[in-house]
């Protein structure tokens, strides 16, 4: 489905990326992988090129323009183009603190972290998508924004700051044959780790066993999305089956969220 696509995906060490970016290659896509931390991402493409598949592994941070400028001018420049952009990027969310009792830095951390990060990717790839006539943006985040749930501290904020960007960059880039959408999605089972758990929520985290039950006893098909709901999605989303689909979302949370 994306035979001689070139795709690039940013936390592509992480378990979500790493995921996505081995279903990518085994639907032809040749994948950068780009990160912070050059240990995971080289694992991550050593088993998709020991899997068959083609893919390169760069340390960057999204966060920095100029490296992101510089990263996908060199796969411009080796592939002579760019199909396919998803951010994976880790924002620092912190959930389980009352919104009262936060700090500004705790509120606003994912909210500028994944508006800033989706921005100078997406801002990279639709750039020289418009000028190749065609691409694909694609970002993630948990629905959150469509919910009003306690606890889920920055969050929703980050998850519609990021939402309504990507909804008006695809209403400007449509024209030029660029498309942008996004996948909700959270509790992913095989993503949950304590490190990741404790990192969001703190020293109150839930075991992932504890997390996972919780949340498939909330969603309406009772379980969690897997990592094959969400890489299966965004295949669909990046190829040419989905060509009519631009400016939306799709809904992987197994229900967790009905909208």
């Amino acid at each position: 489905m994306l035979a001689g696509r070139t795709a690039v995906i940013y936390g592509g060490g992480g378990s979500l990326g790493a995921a996505v970016g081995a279903e990518f290659a085994r639907q032809g896509a040749l994948v950068f992988l780009a990160g912070r931390t050059r240990g995971p991402l080289e694992e991550a493409a050593a088993a998709i090129t020991a899997a068959g598949g083609r893919a390169e592994a760069a340390v960057l941070d999204a966060l920095d323009e100029q490296a992101v400028e510089d990263h996908l001018a060199g796969v411009v420049e080796a592939t002579g183009r760019v199909d396919i952009s998803f951010n994976l990027v880790t924002r620092g969310d912190v959930q389980g603190v009352p919104l009262l009792a936060m700090t500004p830095d705790d509120l606003l951390r994912a909210v500028d972290n994944g508006l800033r990060s989706t921005f100078l990717t997406a801002r990279a790839a639709a750039r020289r998508m418009s000028e190749q006539g065609a691409g694909v943006i694609l970002h993630l985040n948990s629905g959150s924004a469509q919910g009003a749930m306690p606890g889920m501290g920055s969050t929703g904020p980050a998850d519609a700051a990021v939402e309504t960007f990507m909804r008006y960059l695809a209403a400007e880039i449509g024209a030029a044959g660029v498309r942008v959408c996004g996948i909700w999605t959270a509790g992913v089972a095989g993503t949950l780790t304590k490190e990741k758990l404790a990192k969001v929520a703190g020293a109150h985290a839930p075991d992932p066993e504890a997390a996972l039950a919780g949340i498939a006893s909330m969603s309406a098909l009772h379980r969690t999305p897997t990592l094959a709901d969400v890489t299966g999605a965004a295949v669909f989303l990046a190829s040419d089956h989905a060509s009519g689909l631009t400016g939306t979302v799709v809904n992987v949370t197994a229900g967790l969220v009905l909208r």
